[in-house]
């Protein structure tokens, strides 16, 4: 197994450390023993995950990613918290942190679903500058929250916003029916993370979307980063595919690692 990029991490958000008296200095430590060279990470709230941030949440929530990228530039990558709820101050986060700052992309959580027009904004700009966006999605039986997306929502704005890449949240929330609505959206890549490991899971979704459409993502320090690594190096795939899905896609996708 070559070098790693784990796509899909987390900070702050009320989410506590499990080695050591801080978060970052763990998901670092454990990525490091794990073979993963690169961890891109957001911040989704200061002291719990906040669906429906305001413009001072974004900002705090983001100054939290911001300090733990100039602590680890080499092992951690940003990406933007955003609201399209509040345009204005999502739009200086993304020049803040992105266009003036190290960070790569962008993370859309719970503020409105996928397909509300009041994601064009955000989705325009993000186009603009060729910065993907990481968005939450799943289907889910109970428990959905209000606003929270699924993959079909995901899907409408994939339709207006084809130069726009998606990384989407959770292949193991998303099931065999989420990777069907994708299938027709080739600027729709999902990442593994969600749930617990299911018996071929990643082949399925690497056989029906291609390889180049399925990124390695862990959602630590949610999920145990070995856990999720052992999705990827259990599934069905030839040695390139493998490849592709560790490390290959994540360079591709997000033009500012480096």
């Amino acid at each position: 197994m070559g070098s790693v990029i784990d796509a899909h991490g987390h900070l702050g958000g009320g989410l506590l450390p499990w080695r050591s008296a801080d978060l970052a200095d763990d998901l670092v430590a454990t990525a490091a023993e794990l073979g993963i060279e690169r961890t891109l990470v957001s911040t989704l709230g200061t002291t719990s995950l906040l669906e429906h941030p305001g413009p001072d949440e974004l900002r705090a929530a983001n100054a939290i990613t911001a300090a733990a990228v100039e602590r680890y530039p080499e092992a951690l990558a940003g990406l933007v918290y955003l609201s399209p709820e509040h345009p204005r101050a999502s739009l200086d986060e993304l020049a803040r942190h992105v266009v003036d700052g190290p960070f790569v992309g962008a993370k859309l959580w719970i503020a409105v679903r996928a397909g509300d027009r009041r994601m064009d904004v955000l989705a325009e700009r993000l186009e603009e500058l060729d910065v993907p966006l990481l968005q939450h999605a799943w289907y889910k039986v109970v428990d959905r929250m209000p606003d929270e997306s699924t993959p079909a929502d995901v899907t409408e704005l994939a339709r207006r916003h084809p130069g726009l890449t998606i990384q989407m949240a959770h292949l193991g929330g998303a099931g065999r029916r989420g990777v069907a609505d994708i299938a027709p959206y080739p600027n729709i890549v999902v990442d593994t993370s969600g749930g617990d490991p299911v018996l071929g899971e990643v082949t399925h979704a690497v056989a029906t979307l291609g390889a180049e459409r399925v990124v390695f993502g862990s959602d630590v320090p949610i999920r145990d980063p070995a856990t999720a690594l052992a999705k990827v190096l259990g599934a069905e795939l030839t040695d390139e595919q493998r490849a592709l899905v560790l490390q290959g896609n994540a360079l591709r996708m997000y033009r500012r690692l480096s």
